[in-house]
Parts: structure tokens; sequence; C-alpha cells
């Protein structure tokens, strides 16, 4: 990745404007460059290319121009870097657009490619930007979100909770952090039931994969990530429609990984613990069943009502712990509801906060990189819909609307006294958009992070 974008000023020149712009551009250039756009029916949109005139290199390429509708989309250019002809381009674009483009230009390289036996050898071009921090902030970005859409992308035969135990374990050694693991049966033993509940039926065995960063005198900050490595919804089982994707049931996982790796690459000044139950919901002889009643690391009972409500049952077991600390702020990310994508769509994640200023600035912090999140509400009249006749609650209400709302307000109960956020993300791509191919992708973890950095740097 470090090698398609460049400290350096040489290149062909890539002049990048927006459409409304145009015009006043083009007025600029020679007869023949005007000649060459007309001939070749140029619209005024998308990329254009333009050789040389009588400079005895006809036929060479002089400068490539893209015309955008907003240069300050991040992914305005986000396809961008597989549409030029191999070499490096010298970006010519507004000082202000230069961030946007260089990641834009990063996130378009991207390419799921493990499996994939013939490998396209076709080299891609390279950007120069005379600007060293703008080039390794991008890189930095680009980096975390591949990696949140690496692990996303992983089929589950290859990314069950030992492989995010291994993430971890790689950043960790990465970045000078520490990884604590609570495995199998000894979840029980140190008071994780739920977690244990919802992954003891698989041959994969469950686990509290627990990373920590940084000063411990610093503000400390714990992130929390559902990794449910596949979801087939227990005894409740998914039809095969539900089950097909369910491979990114891990997304939160791999967004707090992806975030964490930020963090750490840009060294804020925060204490940084990050808390993964990771776990797979399998269907065996002692799966967890409709009506049984477990007893949370908090001490509330819960009677089953779903077997495929099971994100909520191991992220409060680690929103139970995240909260011992005391910590200034805890963010989860989770995978965690069908109801947020019929409210919002795949593209737009929502959130929920229990702080009105966190809530605030994240939102104002991702409407700046595009990174857009919607805050939804947590509507407490509807925390009757968990009561129990057997238990001091169920896992999830026994009808159907406002799941999204209701499955925060079943994590709410485990966080009671620290400001809170809780992501509820697709974690998936159903379409191609802009330097944003189909699979795993990265939602919100720009704008968490722009906001953390401006709180506590």
């Amino acid at each position: 990745m470090n090698n398609l974008l460049n400290v350096e000023n040489n290149g062909t020149p890539l002049v990048i404007i927006e459409k409304s712009g145009y015009q006043a551009w083009l007025n600029s250039q020679t007869e023949q460059s005007q000649t060459w756009l007309s001939n070749t029916q140029f619209s005024g949109k998308g990329l254009a290319l333009i050789p040389n005139f009588g400079t005895g290199e006809e036929g060479k390429l002089s400068q490539a121009l893209f015309v955008v509708t907003d240069a300050s989309d991040f992914f305005a250019c986000g396809d961008l870097i597989k549409q030029l002809p191999q070499g490096q381009y010298l970006l010519q674009a507004e000082p202000e657009h230069v961030e946007p483009i260089s990641f834009g230009w990063l996130v378009g390289a991207y390419q799921y490619d493990r499996y994939i036996s013939n490998k396209s050898d076709k080299k891609l071009a390279s950007l120069a930007i005379n600007n060293a921090d703008i080039v390794e902030s991008a890189i930095k970005f680009a980096q975390a979100t591949a990696l949140t859409r690496d692990l996303v992308n992983t089929p589950a035969a290859d990314m069950m909770p030992v492989d995010i135990a291994q993430t971890a374990l790689e950043l960790a050694k990465k970045f000078d952090g520490k990884v604590k693991q609570i495995i199998g049966d000894e979840l029980l033993v140190q008071n994780y039931p739920t977690i244990h509940a919802v992954g003891r039926a698989s041959v994969h065995t469950p686990r509290l994969v627990d990373l920590t960063w940084g000063d411990s005198n610093n503000p400390q900050v714990t992130l929390v990530g559902k990794g449910v490595c596949f979801d087939s919804g227990g005894l409740d089982m998914k039809p095969a429609a539900g089950m097909r994707n369910m491979k990114k049931d891990m997304g939160g996982a791999a967004h707090v990984l992806g975030l964490a790796q930020l963090i750490m690459a840009h060294n804020l000044p925060i204490n940084l613990r990050v808390l993964i139950p990771a776990v797979e919901n399998a269907v065996s002889s002692n799966a967890l069943r409709p009506g049984d009643v477990v007893t949370t690391r908090k001490g509330l009972t819960v009677e089953i009502h779903n077997t495929d409500a099971e994100g909520r049952l191991v992220l409060c077991d680690a929103l139970a712990e995240a909260e011992n600390d005391e910590p200034e702020l805890i963010i989860d990310f989770a995978t965690l509801t069908g109801a947020m994508r019929v409210a919002l769509g795949t593209e737009l994640p929502g959130f929920f906060s229990t702080s009105d200023d966190v809530a605030t600035g994240i939102t104002l912090a991702g409407s700046k990189i595009s990174d857009p999140i919607w805050r939804m509400p947590l509507y407490s009249p509807y925390d009757n819909m968990f009561d129990s006749t057997i238990a001091d609650m169920t896992n999830c209400p026994t009808q159907p609307f406002g799941g999204a709302i209701t499955a925060a307000l079943y994590l709410q109960r485990f966080v009671e006294k620290t400001d809170w956020v809780h992501f509820d993300v697709m974690a998936f791509n159903i379409r191609h958009l802009s330097g944003r191919p189909v699979g795993g992708e990265a939602f919100g973890i720009r704008a968490v992070f722009d906001y953390l950095a401006a709180r506590f740097s």
C-alpha cells in the first residue's frame, strides 16, 4: 500500500476538480486540449486522458483529468486508481481536497484475493503528493479500513475465535500492547456465563479476548466488539438465505480491531482496552435452548426467548466487565439487528448513546470525513417488553417491532454509570460504490477515531 501513495513532486499531472469548476479550467487550456476533449465527447464528468500535442512527444500522456461532483467526499476518487494507466501521477487539486483524495485513492486499491488462484498481475498507478503528513495519515486510515474489511471477508472456516485472538496478538506485538484470553470452561470459573452459554456448542472454543495498550495514567477508553464468528441462529436456526453471509457476524470485532489499530498507530494519549467475546453460535446436543435461563456476569437472570438473539448475550458480559474499570467512555460495535438495516438501510450505520455530547461529537466528526452515522433513540418505554415471568428479563421481546431499539435497551441494562455508545452496523457492502467493493466494510471507525483524537489529544 505504501508504494501507491508517495511523498514526491514528480509524475504525470493528475488534475482533480469539481464539476462546478470544469468550464473555467477548460477555458484555461490550450486549443488542442479543448479540441481533444470535444472530439472525444468528454462530458465534464469522470476521467479524461489528454495526450501531448506538438512537443515532439506526440501520443504520450500529457495529463489526466478527473472531474467529480464533490472533491471533499472521501470516496469521490475511490475508483480512480483502477481506472488510470500504470505510472506515477502528480496530484494537482485544491489544498482542502488533498486529504480526501489521498484516502479515496488508497481504499480504492483494496481487493480481497486470498482465495483467488489466478491473481491479477496488473500493476496499479501511484500518486505523488508533496505532503508527508497527509500521506502518512492516509496510509494509516486505509490500513485500518483494509484490516476491518479483511477480517469480515474471511470465511468462517478461517476466522474462528482463535483467529480473532491471533489478530489481536499480532496488533499487540506490533504496537507494544498486551493480550489476555479467557478460554472455554474458564469463562465459567471467571464469571462470563453468557459468553460460554452461546459458544459452548461449537468445537471452536469460546473465549474473551482482552487487549490493552497505552499509559495507565491516561484516560481510559474501552472498546467492545461482537465476535460471533458464524451465526447459525442456534436451535432457533436461520433459514438458508439468512445464514449465507453470517461469516460477517464478527463484524463488530473487526471494527474494534480496526479502530484499535488506528488509535495505536497514531499513538493517541489514552489507556485503551479492547474486549471481544468471540464465539460460534452452533447447533449441538449442548446448545443453548429456547426457554433456558442464564445468569449474566452482572447477576441479572435472562430467559432465552430466541437463541438467534445471541449477540446481545455475549456482549452483555463484556460490557459489564468494561464498566468495572470506570472508564471515561465505552463504545461497542456489533452486527446486532436486521431491524437497523430495515430502518436505515445497509449503508448508514445507526448508533445509540447515553451522552448527548458524545453523540453530537461523533456525528459531527463523521460528517466532515464522509463517514456518516445516525443516532437512534434509547426509548425507555419499550423496556417492559423484556418482562419475564420466571427471570429478571428475557433476551428479546416476543414482538418484532423496534428491534434495533430493544436490542440497545437490553445492552443498556449492563452499562449503568459510564458514558456509552452502541453501534449497530451492517459491516458489509451489498453493492459496489466508489472505493467500496462488495464485501466487508468499516462503518463509523474513522468518525469515532476523529472524535477521540479531538477529545483526548
